[in-house]
């Protein structure tokens, strides 16, 4: 009734588990293989498209490292300032923006390589005069604390003038450079992006330079103490005063670093009007005369800061010129000429203005 089954016929071909594992293995070790694949021929791609980028990037950084040290070498170098010298070709796009920062970080931090004989000269003479202010440090602090202690009027304005060194500034910047935007006026534009390049870098120059210090605050010491201005050097314990509040550094003056870097800036852009030159520079001398009456500063750190500010302003100012003498080499300023003109026997004055 029931068949038999041939065993004989039906026969099943079985596969040890170690086999099995090394075929599922192999098959994965391939297909990986492949994504590997293009994800490396992805990334190739992406670097071959982008190095054009990098090298025009590092082409422009050392082009502008090469004309700093030539101007250096020529002692001194003559800026185009005019509103015409604005312009499409010597803009600054969002990616230079970053690329002149980068270069004028560079310049910065390098500088002392790259000093001459009278750059030498000038920071000896400088430090004399600092040397010489040192040994008035302490008494200009303790009569600056004394007239903020003893006047409430004069301590209110000292703080609100100091807040114009921090935010107040950067509010400030903004507010100029959406001004800029809204007129259309390139150089506005252009001012005020190289300001807050200037911020930037004497900021990362004010910082290393607190770090090494690690100089004592006035402010470090309590009413009981007697103020002195001490260098601790790096990795100083003056993270705290001795209420434990925190506190930095002191030399030399942040806000009075960054408040003469700006102040330079909108000095040397706007030259051919004087009065921009005296405000900038007063508002940043109040800034610095306020750090000493708050009693957050010595004397000597205001006055490095704002040499540092100057120095850092200046420079950023220069790279940005040196850049669009790159973009536009054969942009030359419009000139203005005096004369003198023999007409129905007398002389008449006049003025020529020649644009390019």
């Amino acid at each position: 009734m029931f068949g038999t089954i041939n065993t004989n016929r039906c026969k099943f071909k079985t596969l040890p588990g170690e086999i099995i594992l090394h075929r599922l293995r192999k098959n994965i070790i391939k297909h990986y293989r492949k994504m590997n694949l293009k994800i490396v021929k992805g990334l190739l791609l992406t670097v071959l498209m982008h190095s054009s980028v990098f090298a025009q990037t590092d082409t422009l950084i050392n082009k502008l490292d090469s004309l700093s040290r030539k101007t250096d070498s020529a002692g001194g170098q003559v800026n185009n300032i005019t509103p015409q010298a604005y312009n499409k070709y010597t803009k600054i796009t969002f990616k230079n923006y970053f690329v002149l920062l980068g270069s004028d970080l560079k310049q910065s931090f390098t500088k002392p390589f790259h000093m001459s004989g009278k750059d030498w000269g000038n920071f000896g003479k400088f430090a004399l005069v600092v040397g010489a202010l040192s040994f008035a440090d302490e008494p200009i602090q303790k009569g600056a604390l004394k007239l903020h202690n003893n006047n409430p009027g004069i301590a209110n304005t000292g703080k609100y003038i100091s807040n114009f060194g921090g935010i107040y500034e950067i509010v400030g910047l903004a507010a100029f450079g959406g001004y800029g935007f809204i007129t259309h006026n390139d150089k506005i534009k252009t001012t005020t992006l190289l300001a807050t390049q200037a911020y930037i870098a004497a900021g990362a120059v004010e910082s290393v330079t607190k770090f090494i210090s690690g100089r004592t605050r006035p402010s470090y010491y309590t009413a009981d103490e007697e103020a002195e201005p001490r260098f601790l050097g790096p990795f100083s314990k003056t993270a705290t005063n001795s209420s434990g509040k925190k506190v930095y550094s002191s030399f030399p003056s942040g806000h009075t670093t960054v408040a003469f870097a700006a102040a330079t800036v909108f000095a040397l852009e706007y030259k051919d009007a004087p009065i921009i030159p005296i405000i900038a520079y007063t508002g940043a001398s109040l800034i610095g005369l306020s750090r000493i009456i708050e009693n957050k500063h010595w004397s000597t750190d205001v006055l490095v800061g704002a040499a540092l500010g100057f120095l850092t302003g200046k420079e950023v100012v220069n790279n940005y010129h040196r850049y669009s003498k790159l973009k536009a080499p054969n942009q030359r300023k419009n000139t203005v000429t005096f004369n003198l003109n023999y007409y129905s026997g007398h002389f008449e004055p006049g003025l020529v203005y020649k644009f390019n």
